[in-house]
Order: C-alpha cells, then structure tokens, then sequence
C-alpha cells in the first residue's frame, strides 16, 4: 500500500473541487491531492451530451483564476446579443488546462485519475489496483452534491423490451426518422433535448414532452455581466427584492416576480410546482412554445411497447417512437450538513444556483479564518432548491451571507476582484454621479430588510401550514 502525505485531500476533480482547489492553491502555500474516478478533470461533464452547453454565462463558471468566457456577445442563435454560454468540450479543456499547467507543474498539486475514494483516505486506482493511504489535515469531500447526467442515471421506471429508449446523449446516433420523439423530464435537460430537436428541423408536432411538473425558470436576461448591463442585471435583482418585501403571500409573491420579469415559465395558464434554477432565453423560451403536446399526468411508471403509464392515467405509443430520457436530476443530493466539521469540509452552495462560486468562497474562508465556528458562520447553507416554495427557502441564508460577507473587508474586496462573482463588482463600480444607477442601488437597499422579515414570514406560514 502506497502512503501519502498531505495539507488537503480533494475526492473529486469536478467543477466544485477544482473550483475550490485553485482558491487554496492560489492562495495558500497548500499541498494538495486530488482523486478523481474519471480520466480527465472536469466530473459530469467527461458524460454530458455532445450538444450540452451552459445555461449561465462563462463568466460565472470554472475557477477563479483563469477565464473561460471568451469576452464577446453571442451573434446568432437563441442566445443573440448575450454573453456566450461554454460547450461541454470547451470546458472540459478548461479544466484539463487548469490542471496540467497551473496545478501540476507547481509540484504542490498531485493527482489520481481513474482512482476509486474508499473512505477514511483511503483510495485505489482502476489501472494498476494499487491502494493508497493519505494522511492529510483536511478532507474536502467535493462529490457531497452528486451531480445526476442522463448517461448514467438509472430510470425510475419499467421499460418493456422492444421500447426504443435512450438517453439524450444518444440523439446525435439517430440514422433514421422515427415516428416521433417523446421526451421525458421538463428540466434542464429536457429543455436542450426539445431544442436541440427544434434547432435541427424536427417538426414542433412530432415532438412530446411529458412534464411531471412545470417549472418557474430564470430569464437569462437578467443573469448578464458587464456594465452594459447594469440595468437589467441589477434592475432584475432591485425588482426581486421589492417582490420580496411586499408580497402577501406565495402565489402573490410568484406573480410580482414573474411581473417584473425575474422568472418565467413555459405556459402562462399553468402554474409551475417546481424550482431548479433552469436559466432559459425568452428566444428559446418561444421555441419551447411551439411544442403543443405537453403531457401533465405526473410521473412515469412503466413503458410499454403501446402505451406509456403514468400517475395520473396512460397515453399511447408505438415501437417507432424515439423515448428520450431526461428525467435525471442535475444535483440528487439535497441533504444540508455543516460546510466546516472538524477535519472535513463539504463544499455546499452559499449563493443561490452557482456550486461553484460557493466552493471559490469557501475556499477562500478556509485559507483565510483560522476558527470553525467562524468559518461557518460566514457560511451558512443556501439550500438547494426543488419545489417551487424553495425559491423562498433559500433567499433567507443567501441574503445573510451576502449581509455578513459585506461586514467584511476582506471579504468585500475579495468578492469585488473574483471572477466568479460578476455582480459585486458591477455595484461597487456605480459612480456616484450616475443617478439613474444609484437609483437602483437604492430601491435594493430600502428594500433589503423588510424583504428579509417577509420570507421569514412566508416561510412560518408554509411550517405551520
């Protein structure tokens, strides 16, 4: 049995863990060991679909010492005159340069690929069947959120043989017309599969989603970096906390926001159940639209051969069909646990929809706070959200780290000069002649603490309720 010694012991060479890894490398003067069960750096992105993009800008993704955006607007598309969205291959180079020319060549930086993490530090590689023992100050378990992909998801349902079924990833094998496509999930992944379809000539009808449940979506309008778009960016965000502060209730405060043109959803008529931070332009939002075989029964139960069971009654279809999985959750692990305990630190979301970013700051809380207690205090959980009541949820602990972070002067700069960030340095960078900007600022501030002491409310109500 081989025996290691190091500062920190990274399991997962995912976006998280090399999200987090290049804060403490960056830094700190840390010796680092990062196993990994993949071949590459990157995690789920090593078995995304081939046409997978990003749903936020790349500005707000990868590590925080290296660009990933290419700085230029997208020209054509259904993301036109927005900053550009990364491919799956794109980011996967990202994170295998990141590697192989800032970690290793520092020698403070050791890595296993192709390595199975047993527990207690311990770990063995798939190539040779060599054990290793590493004994390191800390454990950073950055594999805690389980990122779920359609490849390797295992269906919650019976197919019969003779269904032609498979994942998304399998869409670009198609040799032939099939008879029709039904999609199954209205997620993220469902979203690409129908765009995908729609961006390649299928017909909108011979095109069927099976959505268990509508979602509320993100304008990706509103998610956008730069001073240019100062007054959508921030505007949106003013607007939100203003729903925040005097909505009556849920309903009302999910009506206010939809108003304000924070969120959207697919059909206007039909009131989304479920929250999963999907971002979507209103361009592909209106190629969405154009589907009009929408089946709301519920879950799947079985597949057949003739017909396709769900909860709430049965549809039929055929043996020509194309069945298309997409019924995988982006992140199955829902459970909160402290971020700091003891010797083990479980990087976990401490700003609403961006994992990475959350590993950046704790990475950086590690290097720069010595006591636990502290550590966690400037690090409470953002629950990550699934029903649509957990948009309010997560506002509670996201808005009291941005409060506690802004108390901080390190903290303040730190978040201003991150890359990951976007948005601190957008405010702080307001002049203060700019009246129309100010303006803005201000509707936030005047409406921060009654925006906080109305989802605490909400919140109650939906306990006791």
């Amino acid at each position: 049995m081989g025996r290691l010694k190091a500062d920190y012991l990274i399991v997962g060479a995912g976006a998280v863990g090399m999200a987090f890894a290049d804060v403490l490398f960056t830094e700190s003067d840390a010796d680092i060991i990062i196993v990994d069960r993949y071949a590459k750096p990157g995690g789920h992105w090593n078995v995304a679909y081939p046409f997978v993009t990003l749903h936020q800008p790349s500005s707000f993704y990868g590590v925080s010492s290296r660009l990933l955006e290419s700085g230029k607007l997208d020209e054509t598309g259904l993301n036109k005159g927005m900053a550009d969205l990364a491919t799956g291959p794109q980011i996967l180079t990202y994170f295998d340069d990141v590697m192989r020319e800032q970690f290793l060549p520092s020698g403070r930086v050791r890595y296993f690929p192709m390595s199975d993490y047993e527990g207690d530090g311990r770990f063995t590689s798939r190539l040779t069947g060599e054990t290793y023992a590493v004994e390191a100050k800390r454990f950073v378990d950055a594999t805690w959120l389980k990122t779920s992909v359609p490849s390797t998801h295992t269906p919650a349902f019976s197919i019969a043989e003779g269904v032609r079924f498979m994942p998304l990833n399998d869409l670009p094998t198609i040799a032939e017309k099939p008879d029709g496509f039904t999609i199954i999930g209205g997620g993220k992944t469902g979203i690409d599969a129908c765009l995908w379809l729609l961006t390649n000539g299928v017909a909108p009808d011979d095109i069927r989603l099976i959505m268990p449940r509508d979602a509320w979506m993100i304008d990706r309008a509103n998610t956008q970096p730069g001073e240019d778009f100062f007054h959508q960016t921030i505007g949106a965000q003013a607007a939100q906390m203003e729903a925040m502060a005097v909505a009556k209730d849920k309903d009302d405060l999910f009506d206010r926001l939809e108003a304000a043109g924070v969120l959207v959803r697919l059909d206007p008529d039909v009131r989304p159940k479920m929250f999963h931070a999907a971002t979507i332009s209103q361009g592909e939002l209106a190629e969405l639209r154009r589907i009009r075989n929408v089946v709301r029964m519920g879950r799947i139960s079985a597949i057949e051969t003739d017909r396709i069971v769900l909860a709430e009654g049965e549809i039929a279809t055929g043996p020509g069909v194309v069945h298309v999985d997409c019924s995988a959750s982006a992140v199955s692990n829902l459970d909160m646990k402290p971020i700091f305990e003891g010797n083990t630190i479980t990087p976990q979301t401490v700003r609403s929809h961006q994992p990475v970013f959350s590993a950046a700051v704790i990475a950086h809380i590690e290097a720069t706070r010595d006591d636990i207690s502290e550590k966690n205090r400037l690090c409470n959980v953002v629950p990550l959200p699934n029903h649509d009541t957990d948009w309010i949820r997560m506002m509670v602990p996201f808005m009291t780290n941005q409060f506690l972070w802004g108390q901080e002067p390190d903290m303040r700069q730190w978040l201003t000069e991150n890359r990951l960030d976007g948005f601190s340095k957008m405010v702080r960078s307001v002049d203060k002649e700019d009246a129309e900007k100010q303006a803005v600022l201000l509707k936030m501030r005047e409406n921060a603490m009654a925006a906080m002491a109305n989802m605490q409310r909400l919140i109650a109500e939906m306990d006791t309720a």
